[in-house]
């Protein structure tokens, strides 16, 4: 004897609780028709920390040995030197309203050279910064930096050139894949393979 009304019954159960666990399971999309995320890497920064400058004496104002710069996304990243230390980094979080701890992340007890200075485009920051063991004599830097900070700035690729006069400029490309860095020759950076071989 046929019963439709307990096989309607069945059958919609097992629709529904099939539906319940596509749902717990998260749908289970196709790779490929997955949206990619904001960022290629999630940010894992801690942001408790206020601003902090360079401790070398600068008579005027701005000092060259602390740069600012914003970023198109609202947040911002930030440099100074450090007597004795070297290059320092932060950057900020306008949704935390707070700076990470600074970071040093180029190590020397050279004297600081020259300014810092910052560019950025589409998640890539590019930095130029000078060390020098005579610098305060007008001697040239001995130690001239190229660094790239890219997504969350967590790391930074670091580049030193020694007994150079330093570079001049730092131009970021528009997708934000390369750098070059330029002063009568050139290094360039890219995502896909970091700093060129010399």
């Amino acid at each position: 004897m046929h019963r439709p009304g307990i096989q309607v019954l069945v059958r919609t159960a097992v629709t529904v609780s099939s539906m319940i666990a596509a749902v717990a399971c998260g749908g289970h999309q196709d790779p490929a028709t997955t949206a990619p995320s904001a960022s290629a890497s999630p940010d894992s920064s801690v942001y408790t920390a206020e601003l902090e400058k360079s401790d070398l004496s600068w008579s005027g104002s701005p000092s060259p040995y602390n740069a600012v710069l914003k970023l198109d996304d609202g947040r911002r990243v930030a440099m100074h030197y450090l007597s004795g230390k070297g290059l320092v980094e932060q950057h900020y979080s306008p949704r935390a309203k707070a700076w990470t701890e600074p970071k040093v992340i180029y190590r020397t007890k050279t004297d600081a050279c020259q300014g810092i200075e910052l560019r950025a485009k589409n998640g890539t920051v590019a930095a130029i910064a000078d060390f020098g063991s005579y610098c305060y004599d007008g001697e040239p830097p001995t130690e001239s930096i190229a660094a790239v900070g890219v997504n969350s700035l967590t790391e930074w690729s670091i580049n030193v050139t020694k007994n150079f006069d330093g570079w001049e400029r730092a131009s970021v490309s528009d997708d934000g894949q390369q750098v070059v860095f330029g002063r009568g020759t050139t290094l360039r950076w890219s995502r896909a393979d970091g700093f060129e071989r010399k």
